[in-house]
């Protein structure tokens, strides 16, 4: 007997429901939260969207680890306004993944627990002054060139979600670029710094893209449902192709003896990432998988009071408004 508090079971799927949807994605139609969709559909952005979620929010933790030690009141001020855009961020697309019938709190326990994913870049440390500026010119560089291409995704209300982000994005990554170049361009020591972050940041960056095209169990279905529109390795080489020439113009070397520049395909050519590393990280083995996932359950049960209180509030708020209109 199915328990009274179970979710019915979606209704089977029609081979007409399939092709009409199917069709309407052919023809680069958005798919919005009341059309009919496949439940693998609304799974596979269930999925996708929740750990972008969670990355935002995991994501405020290293950089948060450098506020009090900024190094001068202008990158305190800067620092703060972009952690508090990562919190935006986060809620953007947990609001917009709610349309898909999930719940926040769900959503949020399957994270606490360690159920859910979320990039595997947040795993590790911020160790100096210069991983603030890596950050920013690596991993929102390399969020821009994947979210760029969600701004085009086939599910309506997380392309939308996508825009604003994408414009803060931009401005988090020229803050981050600015400082490696300040750093760049200051003492041996400063230099020093700044290629050290670029030598520990530059591989796990490039993960951030997932696993290659012939590794990665989900590519298959999002393409063909227009979630995504390049493979994880097409973007990885847009990525490449974008730094390269940033790290030159302020004579920054990467970490790879390997890159060297193809005139035939006007890509440059990198080296092996090793994904053993990556699966180690996202598998709960990278260096901070457990002081981070311990970070946010802290966080939650400390909070426990702020949502209490704005329950009791909104229920309050109700009430009277019931006892106004009766």
């Amino acid at each position: 007997m199915t328990p009274t508090n179970a979710a019915a079971p979606p209704p089977p799927e029609t081979a007409e429901q399939l092709a009409a949807f199917e069709a309407r994605i052919a023809a680069g139609e958005y798919i919005e939260p009341k059309d009919w969709m496949p439940e693998r559909y609304r799974k596979q952005l269930i999925r996708m969207m929740s750990q972008h979620a969670h990355s935002e929010i995991v994501g405020m933790l290293p950089e948060g680890n450098w506020i009090t030690r900024a190094p001068s009141l202008r990158r305190k001020m800067t620092l703060i306004a972009k952690v508090q855009d990562e919190g935006g961020h986060g809620h953007y697309i947990y609001c917009a993944t709610e349309t898909l019938g999930v719940s926040r709190d769900q959503m949020v326990a399957d994270l606490l627990s360690g159920k859910a994913k979320y990039s595997s870049i947040f795993n590790y440390p911020t160790l100096t002054w210069a991983d603030i500026g890596v950050i920013g010119w690596f991993v929102d560089g390399a969020a821009i060139v994947n979210q760029t291409v969600l701004a085009k995704a086939s599910y309506g209300p997380y392309a939308r979600s996508m825009i604003r982000i994408c414009k803060e994005e931009n401005f988090h990554k020229r803050q981050g670029y600015e400082i490696c170049a300040v750093l760049a361009s200051g003492t041996e020591a400063q230099r020093a710094m700044v290629q050290d972050a670029v030598n520990r940041w530059w591989w796990p960056s490039l993960m951030m893209f997932g696993p290659g095209d012939a590794s990665s169990p989900n590519s298959e279905e999002l393409l063909r449902w227009k979630v995504k529109r390049f493979s994880n390795d097409e973007l990885r080489q847009r990525f490449v192709n974008l730094t390269v020439p940033q790290a030159q113009a302020i004579d920054v070397a990467l970490p790879d003896p390997e890159l060297r520049y193809d005139a035939a395909s006007g890509d440059w050519h990198f080296g092996q990432v090793d994904w053993n590393e990556f699966w180690q990280v996202v598998k709960g083995d990278g260096p901070c998988n457990r002081e981070r996932l311990a970070a946010r359950n802290k966080a939650h049960d400390e909070g426990a009071w702020v949502r209490a209180a704005a329950e009791a509030y909104a229920a309050r708020r109700a009430g009277a408004a019931a006892s106004a209109a009766a």
